[in-house]
């Protein structure tokens, strides 16, 4: 199975993944079998500093992509990816890694369209999709989001 991961460093394994498949400066693609990883490499994004809807599922197909990971995704590349016949993920976090592993596990949701895609289908969402600022405060609320998420799930400290 080929799992690619929306990164956003290229360090492999070890590397970040993206909150956003789109944007994403690269791509990390892990070959998996038997659950265990057989290999991985890092490509970059063609399409990182802009895209048209299609470019990068499209692309991301060429890779022969099994499954596709990433933090978040819109609605138009999470359709796409399903007449492609790949599978995708959203809310993966962390490492390539732990998200591969997570994904494995079954620990990752089916995709959902991030926030940005919902508010582009409102027609009276004022979102500038290329603004850098705007991007960074959607993935540091996504963040926020998931640090809320795992503070709840730690176990109470004894004091």
């Amino acid at each position: 199975m080929r799992i690619v991961v929306s990164s956003d460093t290229d360090g492999g394994l070890e590397g970040s993944v993206s909150h956003h498949f789109g944007r994403c400066p690269y791509f990390t693609i892990v070959d998996v079998s038997d659950g265990s990883v057989d290999g991985f490499q890092v490509v970059e994004n063609p399409f990182f500093q802009s895209h048209a809807p299609g470019q990068v599922p499209s692309f991301i197909r060429k890779l022969n992509a099994d499954v596709m990971l990433a933090g978040g995704m819109g609605r138009r590349a999470i359709d796409m990816f399903r007449q492609y016949g790949i599978g995708c993920s959203t809310g993966a976090f962390g490492t390539v890694r732990k998200a591969v592993e997570s994904f494995l596990a079954d620990r990752l949701p089916q995709a959902a369209p991030c926030k940005e895609s919902v508010e582009h289908s409102k027609k009276d969402a004022q979102y500038e999709k290329d603004d850098p600022a705007d991007r960074l405060r959607e993935e540091a609320a996504a963040l926020l989001e998931k640090v809320d998420d795992v503070i709840v799930r730690l176990p109470d400290a004894e004091e």
